[in-house]
Formats: structure tokens, C-alpha cells, sequence
């Protein structure tokens, strides 16, 4: 026993905040960020709390998976960027839609999405759940330093959710871990412990290693896609879409030249929303889906990475 998804949903900021615009006080140029990432825009919470947004793109998934909250028997949430750090921002959600079941997060950075879907597959194979809905929700604005032109341009808020049930869509999935924290890493505060040896001012904004990142995700893209078509005797050829965490056009397309696989299996909408982590994949997802991009029949191959080091990889037959 598997899953199959039967409902997807989405929600993002209503803000959009373009390059032109970040080039008023950074240090950077629409032309640099382009050229550098492929990002020409990306939303960005104001008014919204990232919870509101989760609680949207869940109701939206579960009206078009035809089910109400009370259907549902898990949810899971992947996130780094909750509103609270107690409760979950799966209880946070739950209690907006007014339902009553299990519920946690998940944090595997930019994989959560995969790693989410896993946790469903295992509570849905043992039968300690029927329908699971699984949300990815990521304020990434709160954990940047905006004077820092190097990480503040490559990141964007938003939210989606599945709704996901018993079923045999699922032919193959992997999360893996290479534990490095230097790479990709933000610091979480002492907070006002008169007894901490740290500094209270220390930096917690998001710290990144952009040239270490690079190598780790396309090597791993690449090293991903052979295991799963390996393990399922396909060829590149037999997957209909590769949907990537959606962190940066040259990481993309730097694993799509080593496969010598065409564009047109990589869709792509990070000029749009920037890397949303978690969010980046059912975004996508959820947007081929409304605009009928995915068949009956095809084969997707979803993959992320991030901090950790994380990987995921699922492969599901639409």
C-alpha cells in the first residue's frame, strides 16, 4: 500500500517585491540577481502570517480533494519558519480549520516536502491513517538579513498543501541526510538566559555557503535521478516532469546538462517566487496541476535538497 494525491492547493503573499525594487537599498542590480539565480521577483509576507497562508492552501486542497477537515486522520507540516515554536504549526493550522487528529512538523529544510511525504506514506502503508494532509509553509523573510545582498535576494514566502490517501501512486521514494551544519545554517537565539556563556547579539539570520550549496545540489540532483530510475529499470526519458526545490536556475540547469535531459522535463517557476524551501515543490506542483500541465498516466520525479545536508526523492505516477 502507497498513496496517491488527490488534491493540491496553494497560497502565496499578495506582495511581489521585484529585483528593481531590492536594488533601492542593496547593493545588486536586476541584471545581477537574474543572471545569478534566474529570480526576477518573489513574494513576500506583510499583513500575512504564515499559518493564514498554510490554513488557505490547505482548504483549498481539501475542497478540491472533495473532503472536509474532518476526513482527515495526520496532518504534517514541513517548515523551519513557524509562527510559534510551540505549538506546531500543523496543530496552528488544525485548529483554523477546526479539526481533531494527530499533528507535528517536520524541519528538513528545502527536502521537507518529501520528508512530509514519507511520514504520510509510512502512517498510511501501516494503516494508522486513511487520508493525510501535508503542508509545506515557509516564511523565509523572517530569517534573512536584509542588508545581505548575497542571501536576501534568492528568497520568497508561501505555502501548499496535498491532500493524500490510500493508493498506488507512489513507485518510489528516498530521504537521505549528509550531516553538515556549515554549509547552509541558521542560529536559533539564547533568547535573555542570564546563565548562557553566548553572546545575546550573536547573528541568527540565515548563513550560507553559495559555491559549497551549489556543488552539494547538483551533484545530488544527478545522483538522486540515477538511483530512482535505477531502482525502477526507467530510462530519463520515461519521466514525464523532474519538479526540483526550486533554489536557483544555475543549479537546475546545471544538473538538467549533465543528464543531457531537455528543458521542457524541468519546469521551472522561481523567477516568479524565489526559493521558497520547503514551499518551492507543491507550489509548482500544485500550479501544473491547475493549469493541466500533468496527464493521467505521468510520470513526475520530485526532488529537493537543503540544509542538513538533506535530500528527498519520490517518484509518483500521476
Amino acid at each position: 500500500m502507497g498513496f496517491k494525491i488527490i488534491g493540491t492547493g496553494s497560497k502565496l503573499p499578495q506582495k511581489a517585491v521585484s529585483n528593481a525594487q531590492l536594488a533601492t537599498f542593496l547593493d545588486t542590480s536586476d541584471e545581477w540577481i537574474t543572471s545569478k539565480t534566474g529570480i526576477k521577483s518573489r513574494t513576500i509576507c506583510t499583513d500575512e502570517t504564515i499559518t493564514d497562508l498554510a490554513t488557505q492552501a490547505a482548504n483549498i486542497a481539501l475542497a478540491n480533494a472533495n473532503l472536509n477537515i474532518a476526513d482527515i486522520d495526520l496532518v504534517v507540516c514541513a517548515t523551519m519558519t513557524a509562527d510559534y515554536a510551540m505549538p506546531s504549526m500543523a496543530c496552528c493550522v488544525l485548529e483554523q480549520l477546526g479539526g481533531a487528529c494527530p499533528a507535528f512538523d517536520v524541519n528538513a529544510a528545502c527536502s521537507g516536502f518529501v520528508y512530509a511525504l514519507d511520514v504520510a506514506d509510512s502512517f498510511i502503508s501501516s494503516r494508522k491513517a486513511q487520508n493525510v494532509l501535508v503542508i509545506s509553509a515557509e516564511m523565509m523573510s523572517r530569517m534573512l538579513d536584509w542588508n545581505d545582498r548575497t542571501s536576501s535576494i534568492l528568497f520568497g514566502d508561501g505555502a501548499a498543501a496535498c491532500v493524500l490517501t490510500a493508493g498506488d501512486s507512489l513507485k518510489y521514494i528516498n530521504i537521505t541526510a549528509t550531516p553538515q551544519i556549515a554549509p547552509l545554517f541558521t542560529k536559533a537565539s539564547t533568547g535573555n538566559n542570564p546563565f548562557a556563556n553566548h553572546a545575546t547579539d550573536e547573528n541568527i539570520f540565515l548563513q550560507m555557503k553559495g559555491q559549497h550549496v551549489y556543488k552539494f545540489a547538483v551533484t545530488t540532483i544527478q545522483q538522486e535521478i540515477n538511483l530512482a530510475l535505477t531502482a525502477l529499470n526507467l530510462q530519463a526519458n520515461d519521466i514525464a516532469y523532474f519538479i526540483l526545490h526550486q533554489a536557483n536556475t544555475r543549479i537546475i540547469d546545471g544538473a538538467r546538462t549533465r543528464l543531457k535531459l531537455p528543458p521542457q522535463k524541468f519546469p521551472m517557476n522561481i523567477e516568479k517566487y524565489g526559493n521558497m524551501s520547503a514551499a518551492s515543490i507543491p507550489v509548482l506542483l500544485d500550479e501544473m496541476v491547475r493549469h493541466n500541465t500533468i496527464k493521467s498516466g505521468d510520470m513526475l520525479m520530485l526532488i529537493g535538497f537543503g540544509g542538513g545536508l538533506t535530500a528527498g526523492t519520490a517518484v509518483l505516477q500521476w
